[in-house]
């Protein structure tokens, strides 16, 4: 396949970054995968305004990656809180993606800030690529791409 061939107006990663691409975005789906859920603990802990925070979450709701639910603590009104869909929940390996990421190569000089293990064997957790048969740790010399049936070709191409 060569890949100028193909247009990348209907690509998937265009879609996906246009979803959540944007760095307060993906702060908050860090931490609401680490159980924050309420809009003041958002807001002090990604240490963005208060406007911004209340536009992200609006498009993370609009776009189905989180949902609101009431809650009422005694004595105070009926707030929201955010939590994952299933949507969001398909976000979580791209969120640890990004953290092994930075731990090696943008890490503070003592190390990484936090650790993630296997609760049922205390492993540290590898991000890795498998094809459907299971082959695992695949790198990128070992996939191909292909066009798939959204496929489009590139009006703009011309032969040299």
């Amino acid at each position: 396949m060569e890949w100028l061939e193909f247009s990348t107006d209907n690509c998937s990663v265009r879609r996906t970054v246009a979803l959540v691409g944007e760095k307060w975005s993906l702060l908050i789906l860090r931490d609401a995968v680490n159980g924050i859920r309420r809009f003041d603990h958002f807001h002090r802990h990604v240490g963005l305004s208060e406007a911004v925070l209340a536009d992200r979450l609006r498009k993370l709701v609009a776009a189905g990656i989180l949902e609101t639910t009431p809650y009422r603590e005694p004595g105070n009104r009926t707030r929201h809180e955010y939590r994952l869909t299933a949507k969001g929940w398909d976000l979580w390996p791209v969120v640890v993606a990004l953290m092994q990421w930075g731990d090696k190569h943008a890490a503070d000089p003592e190390g990484p800030a936090v650790a993630i293990h296997h609760t049922g064997c205390g492993a540290p957790v590898h991000l890795s690529a498998t094809c459907g048969d299971g082959h695992g740790a695949l790198t990128p010399r070992d996939i191909t791409a292909a066009p798939g049936p959204a496929a489009l070709r590139n009006p703009a191409r011309r032969e040299v």
